[in-house]
């Protein structure tokens, strides 16, 4: 039941708390490198200054990966551990709980740089990291287990979506014509609209007579403005690669100089 899954995840907490405090900066640390805004930040050096396909790549499937998290917590409508038990509160978070984005966002990250350095060494501190990222939502209170486990798991799924895509349609995509590309990324921020706006349609309006009822009005204010940056991001990033291919077609070699000056402009 879900009352286990919270207890579980409460005690999770509590127990890492209680044993490690000492840890508490460096797992704030880990987190905030699980923020969408680092993703944003860090990601543009692949794509301006390393490998122009992977970045664009990874940067486009992090955007998908934060519309379906939005997307999720909004119809789910589930609480963090400190809406629980306010003594567990190491950091705060104003949307809905389930599922982590952090930990969504580090699995996809660092499985997509995984299998595409292919390293052992890389693949050893991929592996370190989504852990990592994993036990700093717990640790910090924000997150119950179940919503860790969520998110990786969703991460696993647009990965599986990603590799099919690649191998199956990736080409015929590419030859298509710029009008059919433009109006694929239309259709698909359109056809997740319509699926964002029926959840909204089947949950109805929220409960604010819960034991967490306080945390409710701001955490609809937050999943709405979430979603809504989401597909922004979405249909900015799917127009902008597609009209750069066609239009402006940069590269990305060049002297360290030049690439630094370029990622800081």
């Amino acid at each position: 039941s879900m009352e286990s899954l919270y207890e579980f995840g409460l005690a999770a907490s509590r127990w890492w708390q209680t044993n490690y405090p000492q840890l508490a900066p460096l797992f704030q640390l880990i987190s905030e490198l699980g923020r969408f805004e680092f993703y944003l930040a860090i990601t543009p050096i692949f794509y301006w200054c390393i490998n122009k396909r992977m970045g664009k790549h990874l940067i486009f499937l992090l955007a998908i990966s934060d519309i379906f998290n939005s997307m999720v917590k909004h119809g789910l409508r589930q609480p963090r551990p400190y809406w629980i038990d306010g003594s567990l509160g190491l950091d705060e978070e104003n949307s809905y709980g389930i599922p982590s984005g952090h930990a969504q966002g580090a699995t996809l990250m660092y499985l997509f740089l995984g299998f595409w350095l292919r390293r052992s060494w890389v693949w050893l501190l991929c592996l370190l990291m989504i852990l990592l990222m994993g036990i700093s939502r717990i640790y910090l209170g924000v997150h119950f287990v179940h919503d860790v486990l969520a998110g990786a798991g969703i991460a696993l799924l647009i990965l599986v979506g990603y590799f099919v895509w690649q191998r199956s349609l990736y080409e015929r995509f590419r030859n298509r014509i710029l009008g059919q590309r433009v109006m694929f990324v239309l259709v698909l921020t359109l056809f997740l609209g319509l699926v964002y706006a029926l959840i909204r349609l089947a949950i109805g309006a929220p409960d604010l007579r819960g034991e967490w009822a306080e945390y409710i009005v701001v955490a609809e204010t937050e999943s709405v403005e979430n979603v809504a940056t989401a597909f922004g991001t979405l249909l900015g990033l799917g127009l902008g690669f597609i009209l750069e291919v066609s239009w402006v077609k940069f590269k990305e070699q060049g002297p360290v100089w030049k690439k630094v000056l370029r990622y800081l402009l």
